[in-house]
């Protein structure tokens, strides 16, 4: 793998880095994609599952929809893409990890600052009194109740939804303020995460796009790696550890 020496030099001074992670960081370690062939709406249509209106219509089934989904991501595991973020969290003073996946899989890799756009499927909560619920037995196919009589839901963003405002707000300040800003594994179509690249190059950030094919913002960073962010993550901690060491 080649890297630029415009990147290693910007990393080896960078004080300040954030990365945001999209859906091809998870597939590296077996979890369906929403947009690829094979991926997990490919038998149903997003409409049909994840808006709280199909969810009230029918909620066993939107349930049992993410039952099935949590047994598919427990059954995985990190890959090395999420291995090498958390050691880029011990390498950076001000590391900031910003996911659109809800899968976990950054937290079990051991990241602890990760701030997550899209919700986590992990956890659960109460339409009603907005208690969390987030020891749910898989074998659960029936939506459960709260003890106030409302139905939980997972915690995740579905469509037509806004994403958390704290969140998002917080991911917008460590794209105007971080020095180097990787993009890695979006396909850069899902609003309003897909600006923060955008908005860290606004701010003088060096923005670095990791994707195994172009996406619609390639045009717009400053360097572009092709490939599997797994094994390009890997190589490049490597990299700058090394050079950090020197």
């Amino acid at each position: 793998m080649v890297f630029s020496e415009e990147l290693i030099k910007k990393l080896k001074s960078a004080k300040t880095v954030s990365v945001l992670t999209g859906a091809g960081v998870s597939a590296e370690s077996g979890v369906p994609t929403f947009r690829d062939p094979g991926g997990i709406w490919e038998k149903f249509r997003p409409e049909q599952l994840a808006n709280f209106e199909a969810f009230m219509a029918d909620p066993d089934f939107v349930w049992s929809w993410y039952q099935h989904r949590r047994e598919i991501m427990r059954n995985v595991t990190p890959n090395q893409g999420h291995y090498a973020l958390a050691e880029m969290e011990k390498i950076f003073p001000d590391f900031n990890l910003i996911t659109q996946n809800i899968d976990n899989l950054h937290r079990r890799a051991g990241s602890r600052k990760v701030t997550e756009l899209h919700g986590n499927i992990e956890r659960n909560y109460c339409i009603k009194c907005r208690k969390d619920f987030n020891d749910i037995d898989l074998t659960q196919k029936k939506v459960l109740k709260c003890e106030c009589g409302g139905l939980i839901r997972p915690d995740v963003v579905w469509f037509g939804e806004m994403l958390p405002y704290n969140a998002l707000k917080f991911a917008e300040e460590c794209a105007r303020s971080c020095q180097v800003f990787f993009t890695i594994g979006t396909s850069a179509e899902v609003y309003p995460a897909a600006l923060l690249p955008l908005i860290a190059k606004q701010y003088d950030a060096y923005v670095v796009e990791i994707n195994t094919r172009p996406t619609a913002i390639s045009m717009d960073v400053d360097e572009v790696i092709e490939g599997k962010s797994g094994e390009i993550l890997k190589e490049l901690t490597d990299i700058i550890k090394k050079e950090l060491n020197k």
